[in-house]
């Protein structure tokens, strides 16, 4: 599978051409922070949700009259990206609205992806662009998938917010309207695989915007996802790894009708509007 490397003095970065999906980032001492993406567990490594987040209720939605199909988390994650720009730490992946995308999703868009490494930290920034003389309804968002070896109790996470952590639960892929809260001890909620039993914690607000992976109370990495407006973390029993998603827009709930621009989180964007995020992975 084609990919592409960039480094700098701290850090090492490969991205996967196929879905501009980064699979690798290690550090000088060659310690991996990236799930390997064992298929046992999940297959993938940090995938990009685009033009939808989580499911469709149907795995459809109509516009103008006609219906479509649109499978869970979008087609971004199973298109090859082209290299726009390069240099020795950053790299910008591009994917262009083409047939196969009008087939699912009738906007014309560019999607960019901009992987740069600064000092300890990766920044990964979204640009989203309407090539449309309509408005153009879109989610977007990240999966990455962080290894954690060893006993998956022993880690734990840290909000940089003192607030009560109160999540919705899936149910059939769409989110309920059922809620629970995290039990958060000065910001920390301890890990168990018990707590994703009914699939990922989803977040529709946060004041944190910022979550501190920790292992037996020492810090391993940060990720900052500033103007995120929703969050999803999750594992799979077992599994070796924790994801933790910054996110614009959520699965349906039950209530929706198949109008994307009625569905809670959606991004809207007018003709030639540019849309922008960035999140960081800071290695501690």
């Amino acid at each position: 599978m084609k990919s592409t490397a960039i480094s700098n003095s701290n850090l090492t970065a490969e991205i996967n051409h196929l879905g501009a999906e980064l699979f690798s980032l290690k550090n000088k001492e060659n310690t991996e922070y990236i799930w390997e993406g064992n298929p046992y567990f999940w297959g993938k490594h940090s995938p990009i949700l685009f033009p939808i987040v989580g499911t469709l209720k149907n795995n459809s939605y109509h516009y103008n009259g006609i219906e479509y199909h649109l499978s869970r988390h979008g087609f971004a994650r199973e298109m090859e990206f082209n290299i726009i720009d390069k240099s020795s730490n950053s790299v910008t992946f591009s994917l262009i609205s083409n047939d196969e995308t009008r087939n699912v999703y009738p906007f014309d868009f560019e999607l960019h992806v901009i992987y740069t490494l600064d000092e300890n930290s990766l920044n990964i920034e979204y640009i989203v662009l309407n090539k449309c003389k309509l408005q153009m309804p879109f989610s977007i968002g990240a999966h990455p998938a962080f290894a954690l070896p060893g006993n998956f109790e022993d880690y734990s996470l840290e909000f940089n917010k003192e607030e009560p952590l109160e999540y919705y639960l899936l149910e059939n892929d769409l989110v309920s309207n059922k809620t629970k809260k995290l039990d958060v001890n000065n910001k920390i909620v301890d890990l168990n695989y018990p707590l994703f039993e009914n699939d990922a914690l989803i977040f529709k607000s946060l004041q944190s915007n910022s979550l501190t992976i920790l292992e037996n109370a020492k810090p391993v990495l940060r990720t900052t996802f500033s103007g995120f407006p929703n969050l999803g973390i999750w594992t799979k029993k077992d599994a070796p790894f924790l994801c933790i998603e910054p996110w614009f827009g959520y699965s349906d709930t039950e209530k929706n009708h198949g109008n994307l621009f009625e569905k809670e989180g959606i991004q809207v964007l007018n003709e030639n509007e540019v849309f922008q995020s960035k999140f960081s992975v800071e290695i501690l």
